[in-house]
Order: structure tokens, then sequence, then C-alpha cells
């Protein structure tokens, strides 16, 4: 169950930097709301994960895949460049992300 809490974590973690975004600094209520709620589900999903799981896995997974679901998202949704540099950076990231998890005995 510590593994569904951390993607769930994640995921949470890709819409409040989504909705940060669109929230202008804070300028934005609505927006803000999404941000703020979405953040503290996040950290709660991540702080139950953490239960089980090592603090070194499960906080480089949550990052991970908050950067790269972020990542996929300023692309798609919001039109930010993609250049061979940056999709190299990401496979990285989810390179070290599937090795932190074959490495954890959790």
């Amino acid at each position: 169950m510590a593994w569904v809490y951390l993607l769930l974590a994640g995921a949470l973690e890709i819409i409040w930097a989504y909705s940060m975004k669109q929230s202008y600094g804070f300028t934005r209520l609505w927006p803000s709301v999404v941000t703020i709620t979405t953040m503290i589900a996040s950290f709660g999903l991540l702080a139950v994960a953490m239960r089980t799981l090592p603090l070194g896995t499960a906080y480089t997974i949550w990052t991970g895949i908050g950067a790269v679901g972020a990542f996929v998202v300023g692309i798609v949704v919001l039109g930010e460049q993609v250049t061979v540099m940056r999709i190299a950076a990401a496979v990285l990231i989810v390179s070290g992300l599937v090795l932190m998890k074959l490495s954890s005995s959790a």
C-alpha cells in the first residue's frame, strides 16, 4: 500500500505544481486553493508512505514523479519547448527512479 500512497502523492505533486503556475504567484483564488489543498494531501500521503518506505527512496521517487510529470504537463498543456537535452534529462530522471525502486527492499 505504501507504493500506492507514494504514487498518489506524486500525482498530486504534479497537480499542485501546475495549479501553482496557474495561480500567478497566489494572486488568483481558485488555483491557489487547489495548490494548497493538493500540497497538503500530497505531503500527507508522502508521510504515510514513509512509515514503510525508506526516506531516500520515498522522497526521491516523490520528487521524481513531480519533476517528470510537471515537465510533461509543461510541454503538453503549456506548450513549453521540447529539446533533445530536456528529453534526455527527463529520461535520466526516470532511469534514476527505476533504479531507486529496484534497490528498495520495501
